[in-house]
């Protein structure tokens, strides 16, 4: 990695234009991974420009992919600030050291962290420029700086004032503050506040600039032809066909396959079509997702590797006066973003530049270097929007960056390498097949004494720089998140959670809410399956074993009540509830659902509860547990990958399933403030709807649907 000082910064920000150019450094708190070595003299973090025009541009260090970041954390800053929040621009920043995540020490943006990993710092620095310009209109005025105020872009000064604009220059000359104090919370005016998303104007009038979007003179489209299964490789291939489609202009092998390089898309797509490609399909050609779902129901009836335990589990079930056994599984499931991927290339005088919309910049800025044959430093990368994330462009093995890399290197021209979404659903990366096996056991009165539940599912982070700090003894943290911390697990006085990583030719990488997804479905089926066993209702047997729960109560008790909880629905129809939390965030949910005569189930209405401690933009939590649900609602009622002779049978969104626009239910979220240590938004409330779904259908039909997405036998 290449140190960038601040003389650098300043020198790029005078080169640019720009006024004040404020560069800063937070000490990174000590956080459940590891964090980048401290160095003597530490790289700023991250920067706000105020220019003498009065804007006032935030150069953003993650990427902004609909979670809302690009409003969020300029908020941040301009509430430090105290500018004209009609002033603010926001640009994604390049991909530097300087930008590295405080908790990760690496440039990414995932695991909803942006906002609570950014919420000192980037408040200091709205705080460090205010206390610049502040500094630099008492020079002018000859006065002392404790005598002036801010107010709206404003230096003021009795009847005197100045704007940041003015000051904006001269601010820059200052030396940096060595400490700040940061607003009490009683002062806020933006924070805290309902606020419209920055990038919507963009995003409406086309402006925003997505990796697709990305064209200049001279640049090439190429399409990659892949294994048609998991770990095949390529033999042989003919492209004498291929190069006879009007347009196309080279093809090229590449690590992954054979690229067809065209002028434009549809000449590449035609060549690739065209190619003959003789494949060693190795093992993967044997994969069958209905045969692996039975392997994994035969593993789960024995103990795999402990991930926690309390007591004894099979002697408490031995004494249950009730037990239940159930097992719970859900498929593999692709990303599938609106905005397929790409990732634009161009490999000059000793450089490499890309253009792209992803998450991870520093892994991808270093598999780039390598794979270029350049320093570090001699890669860039343009952050673009990105048209959906969910994970899939966070891969540790930067496979579409350094595939597109390969590809142009190979051709010698700057190439834009596209995936069509059928590429992406075929070969791409996938939440895992997941399988849980649970038996509980009631006492006498109906509460859970006994609770043992056994895991099966690929790890994701086996195999990645992940793995030294997220997998212990055996024990893929992702893979039980949502069980082993489980508020409802610490009432049960007996317990054994152990888990099975086993070993697939399948690649498979973190989806949005990650373990949550099917961890989450598992813990609140069981639970309200327990409810009705012990003949209770499910929110009061809730409330009972989260009595040392307040705040996980109170979500509950919220999402219940605003829903209308235990008053009369129409037939057919029925009320099931949820809470799990994740990434800090405590999310509860009340889903209103009906089931047809011809067992068709439509979810009309969902009420979302969401505790996560400090809440910034209101607006921005509201729209974000909007999409989560949507988002989870696909995998309940549609969305599954099924392999059959090593091939993904899916292909797009006809066959792969996502929701659509009649199936949203109406969402009403209510925002909980606490004092609670600030947790993520982007991801959890995916993770409770599914159960809140299974939960109702059973009401209304008394068939526990174990299974995912839901389907009646």
């Amino acid at each position: 990695m290449t140190a960038l000082t601040r003389r650098d910064l300043l020198r790029s920000s005078v080169l640019s234009g720009a006024g004040l150019f404020i560069a800063f450094h937070v000490p990174r708190k000590a956080l459940a991974v590891p964090t980048a070595p401290a160095k003597q003299f530490p790289d700023p973090n991250a920067f706000v420009r105020v220019a003498p025009d009065d804007s006032v541009t935030v150069l953003l260090a993650h990427s902004e992919m609909g979670q809302g970041i690009w409003t969020s954390l300029a908020m941040l800053i301009a509430e430090e600030l105290d500018c004209d929040w009609a002033k603010i621009r926001v640009e994604h920043a390049p991909a530097a050291p300087v930008y590295a995540h405080p908790a990760f020490g690496m440039q990414m943006t995932g695991g909803s962290t942006s906002t609570w990993s950014e919420f000192d710092r980037y408040r200091t620095a709205g705080a460090m420029a205010r206390a610049m310009l502040v500094r630099a209109a008492a020079d002018q005025w000859k006065t002392a700086a404790t005598k002036l105020r801010t107010e709206n872009g404003f230096v003021l000064h009795g009847n005197q004032k100045l704007s940041y604009g003015q000051l904006a220059v001269a601010a820059q000359a200052q030396t940096p503050p060595r400490s700040v104090k940061l607003k009490d919370r009683k002062h806020w005016k933006l924070l805290g506040k309902p606020m419209r998303r920055l990038d919507s104007p963009e995003k409406i009038t086309g402006k925003a600039r997505f990796g697709m979007d990305v064209q200049f003179p001279g640049l090439r489209t190429a399409l990659v032809a892949r294994s048609p299964v998991f770990g095949g490789k390529v033999k042989s291939f003919d492209s004498n066909k291929a190069k006879q489609v009007k347009g196309v202009e080279q093809v090229v092998q590449v690590p992954t396959g054979v690229a067809v390089v065209a002028n434009n898309f549809w000449s590449a797509k035609l060549g690739r079509d065209a190619l003959a490609i003789d494949w060693d399909l190795g093992p993967g050609a044997s994969l069958d997702s209905a045969a692996l779902l039975r392997s994994y129901r035969e593993m789960a009836k024995t103990k795999g590797t402990v991930a926690a335990q309390k007591g004894d589990a099979d002697a408490a079930l031995g004494k249950a006066a009730k037990r239940v056994v159930a097992e719970y599984d859900v498929p593999y499931l692709a990303h599938a973003p609106m905005e397929p991927l790409n990732c634009t290339v161009k490999l000059e005088n000793g450089r490499c530049e890309i253009w792209t919309g992803t998450q991870f910049q520093t892994m991808d800025q270093m598999s780039a270097a390598k794979i270029a044959g350049v320093p570090q430093e001699n890669v860039s990368i343009h952050t673009q929007f990105l048209g959906g994330g969910f994970g899939r462009r966070a891969t540790p093995t930067s496979d579409f960056v350094s595939e597109a890399v390969h590809v142009a290197k190979a051709a010698g021209v700057p190439v834009k390498t596209v995936w069509t979404r059928e590429d992406d659903i075929h070969g791409g990366y996938y939440r895992p097949m997941f399988l849980h096996r649970i038996e509980a056991g009631l006492d006498g009165k109906g509460t859970p004494i006994a609770w043992k539940q056994t895991i099966v599912g690929q790890s994701i982070l086996a195999g990645t720089p992940f793995e030294q700090f997220m997998v212990k003894k055996g024990i893929d943290a992702t893979s039980v998140e949502g069980v082993v911390e489980s508020p409802y697990l610490e009432a049960v006085s007996a317990r054994l959670v152990t888990l099975h990583s086993p070993k697939e030719p399948v690649t498979v990488l973190w989806w949005r809410s990650v373990g949550n997804t099917h961890t989450g479905f598992a813990m609140e089926s069981m639970v309200d399956e327990l409810a009705h066993a012990a003949g209770r209702d499910p929110l009061e047997f809730r409330l009972a074993m989260l009595a040392h729960k307040p705040r996980h109560a109170r979500a509950l008790k919220t999402a219940a009540e605003k829903a209308g909880w235990g008053t009369k629905l129409p037939p057919r129809h029925a009320r099931g509830l949820a809470m799990h939390e994740s990434f800090g965030s405590i999310i509860a949910e009340v889903a209103e659902v009906s089931v047809d005569e011809d067992e068709t189930i439509h979810v009309h209405k969902v009420s979302c509860a969401v505790d996560c401690g400090t809440a910034i933009n209101p607006l921005g939590i509201e729209a974000q547990m909007q999409g989560a649900i949507a988002f989870g609602l696909a995998a309940v009622l549609h969305s599954e990958l099924t392999l059959k002779d090593g091939r993904v049978e899916q292909s797009n969104f006809h066959d792969y399933q996502v929701l659509r626009m009649p199936d949203m239910p109406e969402v009403t979220v209510q925002v909980l403030e606490s004092d609670a240590k600030m947790g993520g938004i982007g991801e959890p409330g995916v993770a409770p709807i599914s159960a809140a779904v299974a939960n109702a259908v059973h009401v209304i039909t008394k068939q526990r649907l174990r299974s995912l997405p839901l389907r009646f036998a």
